[in-house]
């Protein structure tokens, strides 16, 4: 199993609750044609594009069909024996104002223009018939019927100001028509203007519905990019001030041997007590210089390791304390029971003597936060905690499930520092990190940190998967 689908397994989730899968329960047909109604479509893309079936996605053109066939004979018939229009001009009519809603599925806004025309076309033709006495004018009932259609695609697909534009369009030409009105005839102008004018809000705020809940969902998603990335960005930093007080550690003493040396030796030629005053400058300056440019990662609160349930590190007085390694593991986990958490410990012992700093530090972090984790998602839970060196230092963290009668911490976003921070600290001393659930409900965390790989080229190495990788990392702890 790959690190990644190891940490995608790797979430906490409370005692006794049901796994939450991908495949969750697919929502209705009718659930999935409103969310398809709601969601805007592209430029040149046909409605409900984004529908999960095929035959949703061939609805608009089902129902635009239905319409055209049934209304293109209608309006030829209506035409020709009603209106007393000739045949050819009929049939004309009917094929301009009715086949141009084929193209509303994927483009609306032509096929408005091209019905618009041919009802203006009709409306002056029908003017001059014989029998348009007592009919309406200057919109047939086919072709209000068809406007109405042509309506709810606009207004699923154009914005608000494009449609504010059709309707006024719609309501001026109705006016002009009117000055023309033949006598004895009903006016269907008004009555258009209202029902394209009710249409058109209708479904423009359905579609508004689905531009907002897209920006909603958008934002989110960016936030949550934001909000991982600050997250590896701030354990990063966190890092790197451990580090930098374990190296201000060593290049101290390293100065402090440089400049002592001529007097611990005594008669040392004049180029070795050179030599010697050269090193310890060098060291002094490599010194300030890390120490200028780690000062902005250092918290101002001097705050100490997040989820320390000794609280330990915490305080104003944190920062100058001694950094925490294996060897105040027995102290970690005895507060850790203090609290009420069944741990036992199993250190082999030269352990803290054995591990470099790096790796003694990260051994440290790791269990606490395991621990921090244990407390938080499984309280009451028997855990072990094992230490072993050989080649490598072994960190191994194993917990069963909940108390039957523990209150566990709701499954939430998390704050993302326990796997990423696990993560961070492993690759940095080139190691490898393991963390899953197991089959009794309960969780492991095993990391292998090498003894001398740390301060090589795997930490190196290491760094380049990390930027690789984590760019896309949604871990919670």
């Amino acid at each position: 199993m790959s690190d990644k689908a190891r940490e995608r397994t790797g979430r906490r989730s409370p005692a006794g609750a049901p796994a939450r899968t991908a495949d969750a329960r697919e929502p209705g047909a009718l659930a999935q044609l409103a969310a398809a109604l709601r969601t805007p479509a592209a430029a040149a893309q046909p409605l409900f594009a984004q529908a999960p079936k095929a035959w949703q996605r061939a609805l608009p053109y089902v129902v635009v069909g239905i319409f055209v066939v049934s209304l293109l004979p209608t309006t030829i018939t209506v035409l020709t024996n009603d209106y007393d229009l000739d045949g050819g001009w009929s049939g004309a009519l009917g094929v301009a104002q009715t086949v141009p809603l084929l193209l509303a599925v994927t483009r609306p806004l032509p096929a408005w223009l091209l019905v618009l025309v041919a009802d203006t076309v009709g409306a002056v033709l029908l003017a001059q018939a014989d029998k348009v006495t007592g009919h309406p004018w200057p919109w047939t009932p086919m072709a209000v019927v068809g406007y109405l259609v042509l309506m709810a695609c606009l207004g699923l697909r154009e914005s608000i100001r494009n449609l504010v534009g059709v309707w006024l369009v719609t309501g001026a030409l109705g006016a002009v028509l009117g000055f023309f009105q033949p006598g004895d005839t009903t006016n269907t102008a008004a009555l258009l203007f209202v029902l394209s004018g009710i249409l058109l809000a209708l479904t423009g705020a359905l579609r508004g519905l689905g531009d907002a809940r897209q920006r909603i969902a958008e934002q989110e998603s960016i936030s949550e990019a934001e909000r991982s990335r600050r997250t590896l960005l701030e354990e990063r930093a966190r890092i790197a001030r451990e580090l930098h007080d374990v190296v201000a550690h060593h290049m101290s003493v390293i100065t402090v041997q440089a400049d002592s040396a001529p007097y611990r030796l005594p008669g040392m030629p004049e180029p070795v007590q050179q030599e010697f005053a050269a090193i310890a400058a060098s060291a002094r300056e490599s010194l300030g210089e890390m120490r200028r440019l780690l000062t902005v990662l250092r918290a101002p609160d001097g705050a100490g390791g997040a989820g320390d349930p000794t609280g330990s590190d915490g305080g104003g007085d944190g920062a100058r304390a001694p950094q925490p390694g294996i060897g105040r593991l027995q102290q970690l986990v005895e507060a850790t029971v203090r609290a009420g958490q069944p741990v036992e410990l199993s250190l082999a012992a030269g352990a803290a003597q054995a591990a470099p700093p790096a790796v003694d530090l990260s051994a440290y972090r790791i269990v606490q936060e395991a621990l921090a984790n244990v407390v938080r998602h499984a309280p009451g839970a028997p855990t072990r905690v094992s230490v072993t060196v050989d080649d490598e230092v072994l960190v191994l963290v194993v917990n069963g499930p909940a108390a039957r009668d523990a209150v566990v911490e709701p499954d939430g976003p998390g704050t993302g520092h326990g796997l990423v921070g696990m993560r961070e600290r492993v690759r940095l001393t080139g190691g490898t990190l393991d963390t899953g659930p197991l089959p009794d409900g309960g969780f492991r965390v095993a990391a292998r940190l090498p003894l001398h790989a740390a301060d090589g080229t795997a930490g190196t190495n290491a760094a380049h998967e990390a930027n690789e990788a984590n760019d896309t990392d949604r871990e919670r702890s």
